[in-house]
């Protein structure tokens, strides 16, 4: 299957936002959307004017790249949220923040999201004490996340997990550090998501 290989850095550049793509590099002086804050390749510094369809393209891209995923997966997930109730954006934000990989990388066991989806797929999770290695299985309110028991030794987990704190936990996961497991307590709320998203602007592109 597809799947961007390139510099994770081009991304932020393009999206003109910190996605925090690169784990620490992204918190350090090498981080390169605050060495070159323009977009990447020829033209980048060159004046940029969106119509309102650019600006709706932009939003669906960087929530796409954010939690890196393909047009196709992503499109799926915006219809499940559609045919649900209550506001589509946010449907769609929270079945995004529920997926396995994303859950282990709030939780602090990795500190990207792409380093999260490795470790699924690697199979060194366990949720409710069963292994799954799918990184879109969506997570449920009440699982547990746990590492498996001889993962516990895999040092970039461990290094994750001590450097979580500059991060932080969102307020729908209860974590022991110690212990290597985590708890969904709760569903994601809107206000736990703290990058800025216009979810509205992804719907209005799709409805379209």
């Amino acid at each position: 299957m597809a799947r961007y290989t390139g510099a994770s850095c081009r991304l932020c550049r393009r999206e003109n936002l910190k996605m925090y793509l690169k784990g620490d590099r992204c918190y350090s002086d090498k981080c390169a959307i605050e060495r070159r804050p323009y977009p990447p390749g020829q033209h980048g510094q060159g004046r940029i004017k969106f119509s309102e369809y650019g600006v709706q393209l932009r939003e669906k891209q960087k929530v796409k790249r954010m939690y890196g995923l393909l047009e196709a997966q992503f499109r799926l997930y915006y219809q499940r949220a559609n045919a649900k109730k209550g506001k589509t954006g946010e449907n769609l934000l929270q079945a995004l923040e529920l997926r396995l990989d994303n859950v282990a990388f709030r939780m602090g066991f990795a500190d990207t999201r792409s380093e999260a989806r490795q470790l699924v797929r690697h199979a060194h999770f366990r949720v409710n004490g069963k292994k799954v290695n799918i990184p879109s299985y969506q997570v449920r309110v009440g699982d547990k996340i746990s590492v498996k028991e001889r993962s516990k030794k895999v040092v970039s987990i461990a290094e994750a997990l001590e450097a979580v704190d500059r991060r932080g936990f969102p307020a729908w996961v209860d974590v022991d550090k110690k212990g290597f497991e985590g708890t969904v307590k709760a569903l994601p709320a809107r206000e736990d998501l703290t990058l800025p998203i216009q979810e509205q602007l992804i719907v209005e592109l799709y409805s379209k």
